[in-house]
């Protein structure tokens, strides 16, 4: 279990450029500025079950009283939301995000066990093997390909031993007009973007599977 304790800096192995990502921001690289904006197109992309689906993912990471559990690419802190009431008392949560406007909207937002840091995945701000779980949801995809691999080793390092992973990603629809007027912003595959970046950073494979309407995820674990 976590300690409750801040974890410390310790970038370890995982440096990285470029730029961030996550639901702060758009595709390539590009801050969302407009945390308002965000929320209601999050309600609407998920067809009014954005709550029932978050609940099932911060279910899907086994948070327990006591974690200290890192959110990558946390946006505006929706999932962080959802997780804090899971890890008490005595845990936290922690969320990262690149763009201060949707920092500073979780923040205002926040239950007392959330913090959040402005930060990349690619240079977690985070102690080696001071985490419980870690969780990025809609966030790998935004990464340059190149520093993907970095993201997740960064992942990886932060965790403890028997520590546990889940990356949710949008899964393309099955109609196939809708899909190709969202390729340009969305995975061709969220199962082949992340069944090798995941074991090639050193975790364990665990589950996978969908949640409708729109997400793949993978959960993995920290020999």
């Amino acid at each position: 279990m976590g300690s409750g304790k801040p974890p410390q800096h310790d970038h370890g192995t995982g440096h990285g450029h470029g730029h961030g990502h996550g639901h702060g921001h758009g595709h390539g690289g590009a801050t969302i500025d407009y945390p308002r904006a965000y929320e209601v197109f999050a309600e609407l992309g998920f067809a009014g079950r954005r709550r029932l689906v978050f609940t099932q993912l911060a279910a899907l990471t086994g948070a327990r009283a006591g974690d200290t559990i890192v959110d990558v690419g946390c946006g505006t802190g929706f999932l962080t939301r959802l997780l804090a009431p899971l890890v008490a008392p005595g845990g936290q949560v922690i969320g990262v995000d690149p763009a201060p406007q949707m920092i500073e909207y979780a923040r205002r937002h926040a239950p007392r066990n959330c913090t959040y840091r402005i930060g990349e995945g690619q240079a977690l701000d985070l102690a080696r093997e001071s985490c419980d779980a870690v969780v990025s949801s809609l966030a790998v995809h935004h990464i340059p390909a190149e520093e993907r691999a970095t993201a997740v080793a960064e992942m990886f390092r932060v965790l403890r031993p028997g520590g546990r992973l889940l990356i949710a990603e949008f899964r393309p629809p099955a109609i196939a007009v809708v899909a190709r007027l969202l390729r340009p912003v969305l995975p061709d595959s969220p199962k082949e973007l992340l069944s090798a970046l995941v074991p090639a950073a050193g975790f364990r494979l665990q589950t996978e599977g969908d949640l409708r309407p729109s997400l793949y995820y993978l959960r993995a674990v920290k020999p």
